[in-house]
């Protein structure tokens, strides 16, 4: 959309006074029907996609998913199915919010257990966030979504918790 010279200026005007402008509002706009958002809980320590192995057949390359990752992203791909139903995977454009939840070591102090519950220190160690999410979101191809090319706007977060899981909420953007 391209704004007039209008809209630009009352754009401009609104916001030195201070006053709220459409580009103020909230990001989530009324859902139409059908469009409810997906939400996803799988129990377990997240894990990363891992790196596509390569071999040397018959003097030609071919590579493969490690079976681990194989293993993950068909269990996310069960619990989605399940969570779904019979409704059509999304087909617009879409928000994918996932939270990583990690269990904090047995080993810690009570003290350094209750920082790390109540969010004062984040799990800086592997699987790296980005690689949690994209065996998420190759996951989820066809089944929420109709391809991950969707997905324009992404809100991940790692940190421990009481039980080690991750929720993934999928919606469509307006």
């Amino acid at each position: 959309m391209r704004w007039t010279d209008d809209q630009l200026a009352e754009y401009e005007a609104r916001r030195a006074t201070g006053a709220p402008s459409v580009a103020d509002a909230p990001f989530h706009a009324p859902v139409e029907p059908g469009h409810e958002p997906v939400t996803i809980n799988m129990v377990g320590v997240p894990q990363g996609k891992g790196r596509a192995r390569a071999f040397l057949r018959a003097g030609h390359i071919s590579h493969y998913t490690p079976e681990k990752t194989r293993t993950y992203e068909g269990m996310i791909r069960t619990i989605a199915m399940a969570e779904i139903g019979n409704k059509e995977p999304f087909d617009c454009p879409v928000e994918f919010v996932m939270r990583a939840v990690f269990p904090v070591p047995t080993s810690w102090s009570s003290k350094k257990r209750q920082r790390a519950l109540t969010g004062e220190m984040k799990p800086g160690k592997k699987p790296d966030l980005d690689n949690i999410a994209k065996a998420w979101n190759d996951a989820l191809n066809g089944v929420v979504y109709r391809d991950d090319s969707l997905i324009c706007r992404m809100t991940l977060e790692k940190r421990y918790g009481p039980q080690a899981l991750v929720v993934v909420t999928v919606r469509a953007m307006p």
